[in-house]
C-alpha cells in the first residue's frame, strides 16, 4: 500500500483500515495470462496448482489447501514467488477454509519468506475466497501472528481490514 492511510478506532479497541479496491486483471497484478478468470492453473514442482491472483497494491497468488499445518509453504512458496508468470514476483498465500466466514492462512512473502502475518495477504485471501464462492463477508483470517476480520462489499468496493494495533517499537532520532 502507498499513500495516506486513515485508520478508524473501533469501540472495542480494534482498528479498521481501508485497504483499497482489489484488482484482478492479469496486467494489474502483473500476471502473464490472456484471460481474466477467477482461478488459474500454475505449474509448480511437477504439480498443477489452482491459484487466484489479486493485487492489493502488491501481487498475491492464493491457493486453497486442506490444512495450513501440512501445506508445503517452504517448498512451494519460493517457487510460486519467483514463477515466470509473475514478472515482478508474487506473495504466495496458502488458505484453509474453516467455514463460510473463517479461514486459516500462511503467507510466503516475496523477498521475505514466510511471515507470521500479512495484512494485504489476509485481504487477498478473503477476497479470493469470496470471488470463488467459498466465503462470505466478513471473514475472520487466522494467522500464526493473530486474527484479522476482512470485509469486502464486492467488485469495485474497498476492502476493510479490522484487527488489534499495538506499538512494536518507539525511539528517537537526533538530526
Amino acid at each position: 500500500m502507498k499513500g495516506v492511510i486513515a485508520p478508524r478506532l473501533e469501540g472495542d479497541g480494534n482498528v479498521t483500515v481501508d485497504m483499497g479496491v482489489p484488482r484482478f486483471l492479469p496486467h494489474e497484478i502483473p500476471f502473464l495470462h490472456d484471460d481474466d478468470v477467477v482461478v488459474y492453473n500454475l505449474d509448480v514442482a511437477d504439480e498443477t496448482l489452482e491459484v487466484s491472483v489479486v493485487s492489493m497494491g502488491n501481487p498475491h497468488a492464493v491457493q486453497v489447501v486442506d490444512s495450513v499445518d501440512s501445506a508445503p509453504v517452504g517448498e512451494h512458496g519460493p517457487l510460486i514467488e519467483s514463477h515466470e508468470r509473475f514478472p515482478q514476483r508474487v506473495n504466495a498465500g496458502f488458505m484453509q477454509v474453516v467455514d463460510k466466514h473463517a479461514i486459516r492462512l500462511r503467507v510466503y512473502e516475496r523477498g521475505a519468506g514466510e511471515t507470521l502475518a500479512c495484512g494485504t495477504g489476509a485481504c487477498a485471501a478473503a477476497v479470493a475466497g469470496i470471488r470463488r464462492g467459498l466465503l462470505e463477508s466478513p471473514v475472520r483470517v487466522s494467522t500464526r501472528g493473530g486474527d484479522l476480520t476482512i470485509a469486502w462489499g464486492g467488485e469495485g468496493r474497498p476492502v476493510l481490514m479490522t484487527g488489534p494495533a499495538q506499538t512494536v517499537f518507539s525511539g528517537e532520532i537526533d538530526l
